[in-house]
């Protein structure tokens, strides 16, 4: 059968009793890059944020700013680095519940950081979910206070601003913004 049999669809979540996860279409899926039925983590990338905020899901984060497992996580999970015990934690509670249907070595295409040379996760922060025309607002009003040269530039940036559809005030590093 085709994906779109699944569409609307639910499943049992394989670690939470009770739990029922929906079924959803996502455009970002695709037969070349992957299977076309994913987890969607809407905390931890642009495309499943989109796909969840169509869907009116909640964007719940598990894992704290240093890459541990949070409290919500649950009991087995947390305090543990999801990429390295977590990962390992993961597994042994789907065996336990019987879904576990294939385990493999995969190397992920994580981004890394240019100064630990470490894989980073893509997490959601708070700043990502602010009052856009709220923050549109305070940034046209403070930019016409600023004294801008040439003066003309003014407009054009003050255009940008009315145009911006998404706004992140902050990239949270731990070790300062440029």
């Amino acid at each position: 059968f085709s994906g779109a049999d699944l569409a609307d669809g639910s499943c049992a979540h394989p670690t939470i009793p009770g739990r029922v996860s929906p079924l959803l279409p996502a455009n970002h899926v695709t037969m070349t890059k992957g299977t076309g039925l994913v987890h969607t983590a809407p905390a931890h990338g642009m495309e499943d944020y989109s796909v969840a905020s169509h869907h009116q899901l909640p964007t719940e984060c598990l894992v704290d700013e240093s890459g541990y497992f949070t409290e919500a996580a649950g009991p087995e999970l947390k305090n543990k680095n999801v990429l390295e015990e977590g990962n390992e934690a993961v597994i042994k509670m789907l065996q336990a519940a019987g879904g576990l249907l294939k385990e493999e070595k995969y190397v992920h295409s994580y981004p890394y950081d240019w100064r630990t040379k470490k894989p980073m996760i893509i997490r959601a922060s708070k700043q990502w979910f602010v009052n856009t025309a709220d923050v549109k607002a305070a940034a046209q009003d403070v930019l016409k206070k600023v004294k801008v040269v040439p003066t003309s530039a003014v407009n054009r940036m003050l255009e940008m601003l009315d145009r911006r559809t998404f706004w992140c005030i902050s990239r949270q590093r731990c070790w300062g913004v440029p």
